[in-house]
This record gives C-alpha cells, sequence and structure tokens, in this order.
C-alpha cells in the first residue's frame, strides 16, 4: 500500500523549505522526486504547483498525476464537464483509488486563499518517515490509502497517455 499525504502550510512560504528537505531526503528513504509536489494558493486565490517531474529508473512521472490529481481534488465541479476521451479512464481510476471525498474535502480546506501543502505518494513506511523528517516545518498531515493496484494501475494510465503525447508536449 502506497499513502497520498498532504501536508498543510497556514502560510505561503513554508511549503518551500519543507519541499527543499523532501527532495534532500527522499531517496534515502526510497522516494521518487516526483512524487513529491508542493502546491501554494496565493492570497488572491491562484495556484501554483512545483514538481519535479522527469522519468526514474524508467518509470512514468508522476507530473501529468500531479496536474489531474490537484484538477480532481480542488476543481471537482470544473472536471465534471465532459473531458477527451484519453482522459475518462484516467479520471475513472483515480475515482477508484481510494482517495475519499472526505480526504478531498479536507484538502481543499486546508488550502485557503495564502496557504500551502505539499503532497507526495510513499509506501507507507516511507511516506511515515518522511513526514516525520518534515517535522520542524509544522504543518497538518492528511493521508489517503492507495491499493498497489490503484498506483500500478494509475502507472499504467500515465504511461499510456504519455506514449500518446505528441513530441515536445
Amino acid at each position: 500500500m502506497a499513502d497520498l499525504v498532504a501536508i498543510g502550510y497556514p502560510d505561503e512560504r513554508t511549503v518551500i523549505g519543507a519541499e527543499a528537505d523532501a527532495q534532500r531526503v527522499a531517496e534515502v528513504l526510497s522516494v521518487q522526486p516526483d512524487a513529491i509536489a508542493a502546491l501554494v494558493r496565493t492570497g488572491d486565490g491562484r495556484m501554483k504547483v512545483t514538481t519535479s517531474h522527469h522519468a526514474v529508473n524508467g518509470k512514468p512521472a508522476y507530473g501529468m498525476l500531479w496536474d489531474i490529481l490537484f484538477g480532481v481534488l480542488l476543481f471537482v465541479p470544473v472536471f465534471r464537464m465532459p473531458v477527451g476521451a484519453d482522459l475518462g479512464p484516467l479520471f475513472a481510476t483515480l475515482e477508484r483509488s481510494g482517495i475519499d471525498a472526505e480526504f478531498q474535502k479536507r484538502v481543499r480546506g486546508l488550502l485557503q486563499p495564502g496557504t500551502s501543502a505539499l503532497f507526495f505518494v510513499a509506501e507507507k513506511g516511507s511516506a511515515r518517515a518522511l513526514v516525520e523528517a518534515l517535522g520542524e516545518h509544522g504543518g497538518t498531515v492528511l493521508r489517503s490509502s492507495l491499493s498497489h493496484e490503484a498506483e500500478e494501475e494509475l502507472q499504467r494510465q500515465l504511461h499510456g497517455l504519455a506514449a500518446r503525447q505528441p513530441a515536445g508536449v
């Protein structure tokens, strides 16, 4: 089982140090560097996402997953509109992944204007260790479990979408 973890911070700056620390210890904790993302919601409500997504050890990157996951978590009414056929299976997989409505609601509550959050996906033991390593930054920790099957299916869906993307996209 893997955990999707969100650590919310009451300001826009704390996440910068937390992300740097997470990236620094990621390799030691067997967390893929691209499985970490920072999201800042500015005072005027705009979202800024920072990821370092790239292929790691030949595995598909999490970059597209973060984009879609943040869309599902934060903009559900917008994404209920019709989407391209390529994204339909990915949305269905996300809905079956174990990311429950309560987790989504709590993440939306965390990310008010002027706040930020660090997100990462890691195996349970690594997730726990990474949360502990980031303890000096404080924050509110939220978790949602992903089964191995759900995580693998998300990766298959992402890999298939990436293969169909035109070069340079």
